[in-house]
């Protein structure tokens, strides 16, 4: 009898991930559920170095020119090639940087170079999990390498989509990588989420987070919202396909 091969699948994702970020393809695959495959390209980002290093808070300009044209544009083309049912933007920050209005602007751009493959972007899709569970005011948490002005922009763009962001910041935590905890992002959340939040949403498809969704969810009886837990939901709906996993999060059981 033959083994599992990864051939048999019910869907196939793309993620378009900064070059020296294996959190969004990690943490995607994770969570997807039986038969759901990601395939990960990737984007040049001048916020990271060789090894996944990055300085203790990253520049605004890298961050928007991850989502500017030749690069995203070139590596949508390549991941569409391959037979796909859906490609995400696994970078939250760029559209902190740009705007919803930016944003819109930058998937419009990407379906025309992803074969009519459709493209879904994370903070649309946060948006998007966030109406879709009736929610109007949201705590936002941001990783440690986000600074004041980083997390500014992103509340900017949840309030112009005329959400109540009652609470925002970076997370107080080691600003790497791979020294987050996973109990210490709980202890962090837990203690700084207000009573108004009808929801928490975490940002960041590269900080470490999916695992905690669930222990979250049941400490603060709300729903738990990360970067790439919605970029997950958007890419399964794209995708057309009924697979949905589970134990990470509200927002999966609709």
């Amino acid at each position: 009898m033959w083994q599992p091969d990864g051939w048999d699948v019910r869907a196939r994702i793309g993620v378009l991930t900064p070059h020296g970020d294996v959190g969004p393809e990690s943490e995607l695959q994770a969570m997807a559920p039986e038969g759901v495959r990601v395939h990960a390209t990737r984007v040049p980002f001048g916020g990271i170095r060789s090894g996944g290093q990055m300085d203790p808070t990253i520049p605004l300009a890298p961050v928007q020119a991850f989502v500017e044209p030749p690069d995203i544009d070139e590596a949508t083309a390549l991941l569409a090639a391959a037979p796909l049912g859906a490609i995400g933007i696994g970078f939250t920050s760029s559209a902190y940087v740009i705007g919803a209005d930016g944003e819109r602007k930058v998937v419009e751009r990407l379906m025309e170079h992803s074969a009519g493959i459709p493209v879904v972007s994370t903070c649309a899709a946060a948006v998007a999990g966030l109406r879709t569970l009736n929610v109007q005011r949201l705590a936002l948490f941001n990783p440690p390498w986000f600074d004041a002005e980083l997390d500014r922009l992103g509340a900017g763009y949840f309030t112009s989509l005329d959400l109540d962001v009652v609470r925002h910041g970076p997370c107080e935590l080691p600003s790497n990588q791979r020294s987050i905890s996973p109990a210490d992002l709980i202890a962090w959340i837990v203690a700084h989420t207000p009573d108004s939040a009808e929801a928490v949403f975490i940002g960041g498809n590269g900080f470490r987070t999916v695992g905690v969704i669930s222990t979250l969810e049941a400490d603060l009886q709300r729903p738990v919202l990360t970067a790439n837990s919605v970029l997950l939901w958007a890419l399964l709906h794209a995708a057309r396909t009924a697979a949905r996993p589970t134990n990470y999060g509200r927002l999966f059981a609709l």
